[in-house]
């Protein structure tokens, strides 16, 4: 994944900010409510960063569904099925995912041959003469959710509307998913029943404590921010950053009087001269002037504002309106590339990356976290 950071006024113009994406664990980059303009189709509320617009519209769509095939199930929602289409193929990014939930090229699994490629140690003899992994000299995984073809033929249902159940489809793949958790009507709000329904994709403790901990990261991203007891200058930059969800991120884009066109280019060639919206930094300054506080404009130099927050106290340190930075190499202040606001409950009102637009994140959304700073 591209890394972006914050670009001195020596090297680029004027320096400008955007997020690193991490690609491990539960520590990668969870987003929210992002109301993009163009977003595939995405319906109520609630988005993420690190899934395709049509991906999560897959899902969304699949938790409609799921009443209509198993009436009992209860507690299914988009962030269970996201965290296991998460650990097992990462969202099909890199994949092309047709308007129609088509995904090209189709995402297969290791042949499970007992050759101990890709960790299978178990010989599964073919079910389906290649009908949906391509091969009849056994079985292999299929689709974004990486259904055995046996699985499949037990759970998978057309969800995209074109008469065929094709694990090779987002719509369909992540309504089987949805089923395959339900089974015959768990209740997924219990701890318990949640863990079962994981631990029958992968009898793993390992694997179940994964997913359940991206399941955790979706589900606080899909809720917003409790500014019930914040009040004053707080509530003034907070509500401000808050009322820019949905505009574009714009490198270089921003200031005090709102969004603006930014500059050419990011280190990964990205021009913001033809946007109009926010980078990080330029997110920041626009809220703090809000409430009459005037910031520098790079994100290294807002952590040299106020109060700062060492990074050694942990996020559990941060209090909502604080601005929290991510640091090349934590500890050096100067390496510091990306700076977005605490809103409380572990989240914040971010401006990631080209490409994107501004929206809440978690705080885990990116690696180096580098501490905060306390202005009001």
């Amino acid at each position: 994944m591209a890394l972006w950071g914050c670009v001195m006024a020596a090297l680029l113009f004027a320096a400008v900010c955007c997020a690193a994406p991490v690609g491990n664990a539960i520590s990668a980059y969870v987003a929210l409510k992002a109301g993009t303009p163009d977003g595939g189709g995405i319906v109520e509320g609630g988005s993420a960063a690190d899934i395709p617009a049509r991906m999560l519209t897959a899902y969304k769509k699949a938790v409609q569904q799921v009443e209509r095939h198993v009436p009992k199930c209860q507690g299914m929602r988009w962030p269970i099925l996201a965290g296991i289409a998460k650990v097992e193929s990462n969202h099909a990014i890199g994949r092309t995912i047709t308007a129609g939930g088509d995904i090209r090229p189709k995402i297969y699994g290791v042949l499970l041959n007992g050759s101990g490629q890709g960790g299978n140690t178990t010989v599964l003899p073919d079910t389906d003469n290649g009908r949906y992994d391509g091969t009849a000299s056994g079985e292999r995984a299929v689709g974004p959710f990486q259904f055995l073809p046996s699985t499949w033929t037990s759970v998978g249902q057309d969800a995209s509307g074109d008469q065929t159940a094709d694990p090779h489809n987002a719509d369909d793949a992540a309504l089987g998913a949805a089923l395959y958790q339900c089974g015959q009507g768990r209740d997924l709000t219990q701890r318990d029943q949640l863990k079962e329904a994981v631990f029958q994709y992968n009898h793993s403790a390992t694997y179940v404590a994964n997913v359940l901990g991206w399941i955790d990261h979706y589900t606080a991203a899909a809720q917003d921010p409790n500014l019930t007891d914040v009040s004053g200058g707080v509530r003034t930059v907070i509500e401000a950053a808050l009322a820019q969800r949905g505009v574009p991120y714009s490198w270089g884009g921003g200031n005090a009087s709102g969004p603006s066109y930014g500059i050419c280019c990011s280190p990964n060639g990205k021009s913001g001269t033809g946007i109009k919206g926010f980078d990080c930094s330029g997110l920041t300054t626009y809220a703090y002037a809000k409430a009459g506080v005037r910031l520098p404009r790079t994100a290294a130099a807002q952590a040299g504002m106020g109060r700062r927050i060492p990074a050694r106290l942990g996020t559990g340190a941060l209090k909502p309106g604080d601005l929290v930075f991510y640091a090349y190499a934590p500890g050096r202040d100067s390496t510091i590339h990306h700076v977005g606001i605490y809103t409380g409950r572990g989240q914040m009102i971010n401006a990631a990356r080209p490409g994107t637009v501004v929206r809440l994140d978690s705080v885990n959304a990116m690696s180096g976290y580098a501490g905060g700073v306390r202005l009001l």
